[in-house]
């Protein structure tokens, strides 16, 4: 059982993709975590697709700051539930492409659109450059070339293999459109490498070794986070230390990890002619990585249980406390909350990967399990 005080402690959060449900879940955990006065604890951000929308809004509804617990509470989360209930990032995104024929050249390539929509029905019209230092935010997309993590972070853009870019007045739009650029659904969008001058460096804090580089590519093509990485965690945490990965610009000591990827589905295959069958093939795919990514995360945490917590869509609370309440001993406020039951929590699993507008109803039930997660987590493990 747990006795840390997070008050004084140095938070990561990574926010993990799922198109709007995602965006509906973290939003309940930081509502959690407002009321306990944790926001200002974050240090952190490190997202991959539905996060990195949602991180991208957070700071949009606050001038690019990032909101206190107050202003979360008050202002941000009723904006946010507003913007997703009342407007639909795909419809504006396709009605863009379908009937601009400026957009039509995007057709392979519709993250571009995503950007547009992102900027216009969004707002969101900020520069990385204009984000605050504190947190710091690392938005995470995946370089198609060479399969590694494409990171946004301050004005530095870049993945290890090709180097690191400083950029002056790019977009957050852009970056966050990259993050979410589903394979299939979104497609990626396409960097010229020949436009910014590039630096190797032993790692992205470093300034140890650095040298000017040329990348071999021209044309690089950058995709979501979450076909490297859905959970958004590497930019916190080494998988195969499996420690808390530090850097000079800001010290973790405590990693939440607000997982709100879709449940790996149990059904048939699609038949052998079916086309739909690779992608259940790459699904399957997906989902080991992530698992694999889960296991070490979970296993650090059991072996430093005052570090961290591991939030996943999908839980259901009144089961989760029963099978811990004797190990922890922690829970005698079982009845003072009325948990959603397993139907509900089924319905907020089970909420597609979408970027289209969601009803009220829908926003509420399924930010309420992203509350109800953190809850139990705190009652069961932190001695709240």
């Amino acid at each position: 059982m747990l006795s840390c005080d997070l008050l004084q402690r140095n938070i990561g959060i990574a926010l993990s993709g799922g198109g709007v449900r995602a965006i509906a879940f973290h939003a309940g955990v930081l509502q959690r975590m407002a009321e306990n006065g944790w926001l200002e604890r974050i240090g952190h951000i490190s997202s991959v697709s539905g996060g990195s929308l949602f991180a991208g809004l957070l700071f949009q509804t606050t001038n690019n700051c990032w909101p206190t617990s107050a202003q979360y509470l008050n202002h941000t989360l009723p904006h946010v539930r507003n913007l997703l209930t009342s407007k639909s990032l795909q419809t504006d995104a396709l009605c863009r492409l379908i009937f601009n024929p400026f957009n039509w050249h995007f057709i392979l390539s519709r993250a571009n659109i995503l950007r547009q929509s992102i900027e216009y029905c969004w707002g969101v019209t900020a520069t990385l450059d204009q984000l605050p230092q504190w947190p710091v935010w690392s938005i995470n997309g995946t370089t198609a070339e060479n399969g590694k993590r494409f990171r946004f972070k301050g004005s530095k853009i870049g993945d290890y293999e090709i180097g690191y870019a400083d950029t002056t007045n790019y977009k957050l739009a852009i970056a966050m459109a990259v993050s979410a650029a589903f394979p299939g659904g979104i497609g990626p969008l396409m960097l010229n490498t020949t436009n910014y001058q590039w630096r190797k460096q032993e790692n992205w804090d470093s300034m140890d070794s650095v040298a000017m580089v040329t990348p071999k590519l021209k044309k690089i093509h950058l995709y979501d986070g979450g076909v490297y990485d859905n959970l958004g965690l590497e930019s916190l945490f080494d998988m195969g230390k499996q420690i808390l990965k530090q850097n000079n610009e800001v010290p973790i000591d405590f990693i939440i990890v607000s997982d709100a990827g879709a449940p790996f589905p149990r059904n048939r295959i699609p038949g052998p002619l079916n086309p739909l069958r690779l992608r259940r093939l790459a699904d399957v795919a997906f989902d080991q990585v992530r698992s694999l990514r889960v296991r070490s995360f979970v296993n650090f945490l059991k072996n430093n249980l005052s570090m961290g917590m591991y939030l996943q869509i999908g839980s259901n609370p009144i089961e989760c406390i029963k099978q811990y309440e004797h190990s922890s001993g922690a829970i005698t406020s079982n009845h003072l909350h009325s948990w959603m039951s397993e139907k509900e929590v089924s319905k907020a699993t089970g909420y597609k990967t979408t970027l289209a507008r969601m009803r009220e109803s829908d926003f509420d039930l399924i930010a309420r399990h992203g509350y109800e997660t953190a809850l139990w987590n705190e009652l069961v493990f932190m001695n709240v």
